[in-house]
């Protein structure tokens, strides 16, 4: 073993760790958000780190992506943030728990995907409150 090498880097990763890893990888910045809050609730826990906790927890985040699925689920899709920028960006922040640069990154790259997999309740409450803001709203 050479000297600049780490414990980390003698890791040997198991089929089951790289599928988790695969289907992170595949997950938007707002899946992952809402995947974190999801196992901070199941667990009792804070994450320290962005992605500490989905590592940890992903076959919770398998479980979730089945309702996707059914008939009554929607996706929240962001078109236009409007002229109303910034108070799109602070409601966003407020809905998913993104940070500042994630959610300016998700206003300027709209048309994007906000929600997948909402009830109709919740895509209607994200809408609503994404279009008082100025925002323009479309539920797929």
């Amino acid at each position: 073993m050479e000297a600049n090498e780490t414990k980390e880097a003698k890791v040997e990763l198991t089929k089951k760790m790289k599928d988790v890893m695969e289907t992170i990888g595949s997950m938007t910045v707002l899946e992952l958000a809402d995947l974190v809050k999801a196992l901070e609730e199941k667990f009792g826990v804070q994450a320290a780190a962005a992605m500490a906790m989905p590592m940890a927890g992903a076959a919770a985040g398998a479980a979730a992506a089945a309702p996707a699925e059914e008939k009554t689920s929607f996706n929240v899709v962001l078109a236009s943030a409007g002229a109303s920028k910034i108070q799109v960006i602070k409601e966003l922040r407020a809905l998913t728990s993104l940070g500042l640069k994630e959610a300016k990154d998700l206003v300027d790259a709209a048309p994007k995907t906000i929600k997948e997999g909402a009830t109709k309740e919740e895509a209607d409450k994200i809408k609503k409150q994404l279009e008082a803001a100025g925002a323009k709203i479309e539920l797929k």
